[in-house]
């Protein structure tokens, strides 16, 4: 939740021009840490969006120590761990680099890509936790198309957040209340070709929807159905803030959605991994797990 809490604070700082509330990183100014009152509300929302990396530091590192304490290893959730503080701080340095650079388009669009990044790692780490110490039970077969088709579909997601970054650094909210750069494309063109790559998507979730079995694998379908919801939705809110002249509201909602939208695609594709396997656990948290010892009762 906080990986998405990072992606919508963000957002809120675009669509307030709040991006340059706080004119220096890491400090707000150049002789101030915190905001002052003359900065007013942009100065705060800039420095409360900064202060989320810090819960995310804390969060991450409870994560860290609580993968190293359990009695049974569990080295890929520590991996993950890790694999979360160091996306944390690129996108701090990113972030700073965001204002250094004095809101440039580009810089902006990593820096969304940076925590969309993050939240990938979240979701791969909490799938790993939840599948740990489980015991590996047959599956029933998955015919040959679900794989590639989960494949697609996180690919389609990731050209489809690719092009919002870029519809996003051509349209109006560029962060600042002053005259900021924004990138040289055809706004109609990009929103276009955004719309449809969601189309895409949809397409998509429901030929997965068609080929996963009805029976044996009742959580990918769940999971399957929750994202089509959320991307119908995501759509709407979409095709609104296009038609809406993009109300501020209506864009944080949007990248809400987004973050929503990539998570769930990343924990299909990721469940329909784990069922084509029979394997709940990664194997390399179950190598060192002791047997659990077997007693035989006679009534």
């Amino acid at each position: 939740m906080a990986s998405i809490g990072i992606v919508v604070t963000g957002g809120v700082v675009r669509v307030t021009g709040s991006g340059l509330g706080c004119t220096d990183w890491p400090a707000c100014s150049d002789s101030t840490l915190a905001p002052t009152a003359e900065m007013g509300m942009h100065g705060a929302i800039e420095f409360g969006n900064r202060l989320l990396t810090g819960v995310l530091c804390a969060i991450v590192g409870w994560v860290i120590v609580a993968a190293r304490l359990q009695r049974t290893p569990m080295p890929s959730v520590l991996r993950g761990g890790w694999a979360q503080f160091w996306i944390v701080v690129l996108n701090a340095l990113v972030g700073g680099l965001t204002v250094k650079m004095k809101l440039s388009p580009y810089i902006v669009a990593a820096h969304f890509l940076a925590a969309m990044l993050l939240l990938t790692a979240a979701v791969v780490t909490w799938h790993r936790v939840r599948r740990h110490g489980e015991e590996a039970r047959p599956a029933v077969p998955m015919p040959p198309a679900v794989r590639p088709a989960t494949v697609a579909l996180v690919a389609a997601n990731a050209l489809l957040i690719l092009v919002g970054t870029l519809a996003t650094g051509t349209g109006p909210h560029a962060g600042d209340s002053s005259d900021v750069s924004r990138m040289p494309l055809n706004w109609r063109f990009v929103t276009t070709l955004h719309g449809l790559l969601g189309a895409a998507v949809l397409g998509l979730l429901v030929y997965l929807l068609s080929v996963l079995p009805k029976r044996g694998h009742a959580l990918a379908r769940q999971k399957t159905v929750l994202l089509l919801i959320a991307v119908v939705a995501q759509g709407g809110i979409g095709l609104m803030q296009s038609l809406s002249g993009l109300p501020a509201l209506a864009v944080v909602l949007h990248l809400f959605g987004s973050a929503l939208v990539w998570a769930g695609a990343v924990q299909v594709y990721l469940t329909v991994g784990t069922a084509n396997s029979g394997r709940p656990a990664p194997a390399a948290e179950t190598e060192n797990r002791p047997e659990r010892p077997t007693t035989l009762s006679s009534r």
